[in-house]
C-alpha cells in the first residue's frame, strides 16, 4: 500500500462555528453598506462632492464584495463532490483576491477623477455634504463592529473588513473636506483628500491580493518552513532516513495539507512510521491532512520503467541534496 491518507481532521472543527457567525455578520454588513451607498451616491451627485462620490463608488464595490463574501461562506459549507474533491473552501480565497482587484481599480479611478478636479475645480455644497458624510461614517462604524467580531484568520473575512475600513476612511475624509469647504470655501481639499484615501486603499488592497495569490498558487503558508519540517521528521521519527518530494500548502488560508515521500530504513514497519509522521505533522506543525508515501531503497518516481519507455528514466532531481531547492 503505497499511499496512506489521513481522512480525519481537515481542520474544520472550530471553523464551522466561525463560518456560520461570519456568514451572518457579512450579510448584515452587505445590507447596511448597500442601503447607504444609494443615499451617498445621490448626496454626492447633488452636492458635487467627489469625496462623497468616491466613497459611494467604494461602497458599491463593497456591497457587491460583501455579497460575494457571503456567497463564498455559503458555498464553503457544502461538502466535497466527485469533481471538486477538496470542496468549496477555496472560493473564499478567490473572492478575497477578486475583492483586492476591485478595490485597486476603484482607487485608480478616484485618483484619475481627482486629477481632473484639481485642474478644473467644481462647486461643492459643504453643508449637505457634511450631513451625508456623517451618516456614512455612522453606517461604516456599525459595519466595522459587526465584522470585527468575526474570524480574523479568514482571508475572506479580512477582505470584508478591509472594504469597510476603506469606507470608514472615505467617510472621514469627506467630513474633513466638508468642514474645510464650509470654513474656507477652498474646494480643492475635496479631490486632495479623495486621493489620500485612494492611496491608503491601494496599499491595503495590494497586501490582501498578495496573500490570496499565495494561497491560490499553493505556496507554503508563511508560518511554516517546508525544509525545516522535513528535517524535523528525519530527526524525530525513528526509522525515517530521509524525506523528499515534500509539498506543503493551504486550501483556504486556514487548513494546511502536505504530501511527502518518506525513505525508511530496512525492516521498519511502514504503517507505524507513516502513523508517527502524521502524528508529528499534526501535533508539531499544525498540518491536519497528510499523504505519506513510504519507500524502501529506491524512489518510485526516480525511473518510470513501464516496459514501453525504457530509454527515458525520469530522474526528477529529488534526491537528498536537490529537493531543498524545489517547489518553494
Amino acid at each position: 500500500m503505497a499511499h496512506t491518507h489521513d481522512h480525519e481532521g481537515h481542520g474544520h472543527g472550530a471553523g464551522h462555528v466561525h463560518g456560520s457567525t461570519d456568514k451572518k455578520r457579512v450579510l448584515i454588513a452587505a445590507c447596511l453598506t448597500g442601503g447607504f451607498m444609494i443615499a451617498e451616491a445621490v448626496g454626492g451627485f447633488f452636492t458635487g462632492s467627489l469625496a462623497l462620490l468616491a466613497d459611494a463608488g467604494h461602497m458599491l464595490a463593497d456591497s457587491i464584495a460583501l455579497g460575494l463574501a457571503w456567497y463564498a461562506f455559503h458555498l464553503a459549507g457544502r461538502p466535497a463532490t466527485g469533481r471538486l474533491t477538496y470542496g468549496f473552501g477555496r472560493v473564499k480565497t478567490l473572492v478575497a483576491y477578486t475583492n483586492g482587484v476591485a478595490i485597486f481599480v476603484i482607487a485608480l479611478w478616484i485618483v484619475y477623477e481627482a486629477w481632473g478636479r484639481l485642474h478644473t475645480p467644481a462647486l461643492v455644497l459643504g453643508g449637505p455634504m457634511l450631513v451625508v458624510a456623517c451618516l456614512g461614517l455612522l453606517v461604516n462604524i456599525a459595519c466595522f463592529f459587526v465584522l470585527h467580531g468575526g474570524d480574523r484568520e479568514s482571508l475572506n473575512m479580512r477582505g470584508a473588513i478591509l472594504h469597510v475600513l476603506g469606507d470608514l476612511l472615505g467617510s472621514a475624509a469627506a467630513i474633513i473636506a466638508a468642514l474645510v469647504i464650509l470654513a474656507t470655501g477652498w474646494t480643492p481639499i475635496d479631490p486632495i483628500l479623495s486621493v489620500l484615501v485612494a492611496l491608503l486603499i491601494l496599499s491595503t488592497a495590494w497586501s490582501l491580493m498578495r496573500e490570496a495569490a499565495h494561497v491560490l498558487l499553493e505556496g507554503v503558508p508563511p508560518s511554516l518552513d517546508r525544509d525545516l519540517i522535513a528535517r524535523d521528521l528525519e530527526k524525530t521519527v525513528s526509522g525515517v532516513r530521509e524525506v523528499h518530494h515534500m509539498h506543503v500548502w493551504s486550501i483556504d488560508g486556514a487548513s494546511t495539507m502536505a504530501t511527502l515521500h518518506a525513505c525508511l530504513d530496512e525492516g521498519v514497519d511502514a504503517f507505524l512510521a507513516v502513523s508517527a509522521i502524521k502524528k508529528r505533522l499534526a501535533n508539531g506543525h499544525g498540518i491536519s491532512h497528510a499523504t505519506v508515501e513510504p519507500e524502501f531503497g529506491r524512489c518510485a518516481d526516480d525511473g518510470h520503467d513501464h516496459g514501453h519507455d525504457q530509454g527515458h528514466g525520469h530522474d526528477h532531481g529529488h534526491d537528498a541534496a536537490a529537493h531543498h531547492d524545489q517547489h518553494h
